[in-house]
């Protein structure tokens, strides 16, 4: 084996694992310059209490989301050849189909999985009589587009050209286990995080991949993940990942009653095992169902 073979394939273009590699360091770079100047900016503006904010975390989605495409655009124009539209986040074909069918999708994965809690006595929900109409109203627009700002960023970095690099070299299964495992270990730091809920959350990595090898787009793995989280914490009231301070005010209120390894306890229902089961049942439903297929890129690489 030759340093040439190590570093290239036979039709001459850098392996997989090296354009991998380049992509992280492009991400790392360009999202820490990028992201302090945002922050700079949003200080001078407005102040340093903004950290935290509504406004700051969907332009720190936003941020994030930029850098992201930029580099996959980068390495896939540079160290593939590839044009923009095989990222699979371009308005193409039937973008808006799969968004909304993603969107539905992960909201009734969501509610089944409440509605599961519920039946067995685990989980109750009551409507939210402690705020108005008009604060819940503006939770449900304010929260959507923090969540939108945070899904779309996960989703071109996890299900972007990592994922996607990978599936071109025909690496598809080695490509859904690592960015599945990136994406749960990042959520390892939230509060009251525990062994089920990074295994659920790679569960849920797994979810969108598949979603994404259906359409070879983001669109339809976006639409799942903006309302998986907007549903539980708009509308039911759940702990998203950990966090409660990102919704006000949501429609209903939770009472967990446990057990913690059912419901998730304190880490909200993603910390349970009927997130596993749901997870795993739309997964199998997005696989088998008839494909969405909008712009799939046949181009492979090794």
């Amino acid at each position: 084996m030759t340093t040439q073979s190590i570093l290239f394939a036979e039709n001459g273009l850098l392996r997989s694992g090296w354009r991998f590699a380049i992509f992280v360091l492009l991400f790392i770079a360009g999202g820490t310059a990028f992201g302090t100047i945002a922050v700079a900016i949003l200080f001078a503006l407005l102040g340093a209490g903004t950290q935290g904010s509504s406004f700051f975390l969907v332009v720190n989605g936003l941020v994030s989301l930029t850098v992201a495409l930029a580099a996959g655009w980068a390495c896939g124009r540079y160290l593939e050849r590839l044009p923009f539209s095989a990222l699979g986040a371009s308005l193409e074909g039937g973008w808006g189909r799969n968004l909304l069918v993603g969107f539905l999708m992960g909201g009734a994965t969501f509610a089944v999985g409440a509605g599961t809690g519920a039946a067995a006595g685990s989980l109750s929900f009551s409507l939210n009589e402690s705020a108005t109409a008009a604060e819940i109203g503006l939770t449900l627009v304010v929260s959507l587009a923090v969540f939108a700002a945070a899904a779309a960023f996960e989703e071109a970095l996890f299900r972007g050209y990592i994922l996607q690099t990978f599936v071109r070299s025909e690496l598809n299964l080695f490509g859904i286990i690592l960015t599945s495992l990136l994406f749960a270990s990042v959520h390892n730091a939230n509060p009251s995080a525990s062994f089920l809920s990074w295994l659920n959350t790679s569960i849920a990595g797994i979810w969108f991949a598949v979603a994404y090898l259906k359409t070879r787009g983001l669109w339809l793995p976006f639409g799942l993940h903006l309302a998986w989280n907007w549903a539980q914490g708009s509308i039911f009231g759940v702990e998203v990942s950990g966090l409660t301070d990102i919704v006000k005010a949501p429609l209903m209120r939770e009472l967990d009653l446990g057990p913690a390894w059912l419901t998730g306890g304190d880490y909200g229902i993603e910390g349970g095992v009927i997130t596993t089961a749901v997870l795993i049942l739309s997964t199998l439903a997005i696989h088998f169902l008839p494909s969405w297929i909008v712009t799939p890129n046949k181009s492979v690489s090794n």
